[in-house]
């Protein structure tokens, strides 16, 4: 779930400028490494079966939940965050990691078999990071950036748009938007992904993948899952608890569970 601050007159600025958000899910590293789904083992066999090696740059790369699914493939990985807190748990959990905007980082003449961002690239600016990725990239190496829109079942997303109609959490949730299978709005961000590699040059054509798969939810798993969204940790805690409230009792009224259906798109190109 991906949420910005509601618009404002003018010209609307890009998701990569609101950095207060971006910068925000450190706030609680533990729970957003305890509580953010991973991404499907098949995905990860298919980038590293397409990339020339082993050596993997992790952009974005939190506490490292992507990474540890690359490392587990056999591969070599460096993270880049610019989330101190986030790279602390990352360093932890065993991964190197080094402090930095991805568009200011400096590869030090370092290049990679393999550029991956999860569930971050939108927060980067899409022709920037492109060239950037694209010189730390080997000939032949691959740029891979991807996302997991869920979709829960239909009568379950439509009591979560119902609480989110009734709570006031000043974030733009659209209850129409809400409806909406979230996969469109992904797809949109592979879109301005990939019109970012087309621009910065250095790329071969940029092609779509996609997996599905699900993954079932208890409800204190999905309300530990909540607060880790973009934004939240900026809802005063009195909606937020009233917010979570809502979802809880939503869930309860199913059986106390459901199962989530997750598409993982990405977006991927080879430096030529």
């Amino acid at each position: 779930m991906t949420t910005i601050p509601s618009e404002q007159p003018g010209p609307r600025p890009q998701t990569h400028e609101y950095r207060q958000v971006a910068e925000s899910f450190g706030s609680d590293a533990e729970r957003y490494d305890r509580a953010r789904p991973g991404y499907p083992v098949a995905l990860v066999r298919r980038i590293t079966a397409a990339s020339p090696g082993p050596e993997v740059l992790d952009v974005g790369c939190g506490t490292g939940i992507a990474a540890r699914l690359f490392q587990a493939a056999g591969c070599r990985v460096l993270g880049v965050d610019p989330d101190a807190r986030m790279a602390g748990l990352a360093r932890q959990r065993g991964l190197d990691v080094e402090v930095a905007k991805f568009e200011d980082w400096d590869s030090g003449g370092r290049q990679f078999d393999a550029v991956i961002a999860a569930q971050a690239w939108h927060w980067v600016d899409p022709l920037a990071g492109a060239a950037q990725a694209a010189l730390a990239l080997r000939p032949g190496g691959r740029l891979a950036v991807f996302w997991n829109a869920f979709q829960p079942p239909p009568d379950v997303a439509e009591a979560f748009a119902e609480v989110y109609r009734r709570v006031p959490t000043g974030l733009p949730v659209n209850p129409a938007a809400a409806r909406r299978p979230a996969i469109e709005a992904y797809r949109a961000m592979c879109e301005t992904a990939a019109d970012g590699m087309r621009r910065a040059g250095g790329f071969g054509d940029p092609e779509q993948w996609q997996v599905d798969w699900e993954r079932p939810y208890t409800r204190d798993q999905w309300l530990e899952f909540v607060p880790t969204a973009g934004g939240m940790s900026q809802v005063p805690p009195d909606r937020l608890a009233e917010l979570l409230a809502g979802i809880g009792a939503a869930i309860d009224a199913v059986g106390g569970r459901f199962t989530m259906q997750y598409s993982t798109v990405a977006e991927t190109a080879v430096r030529a």
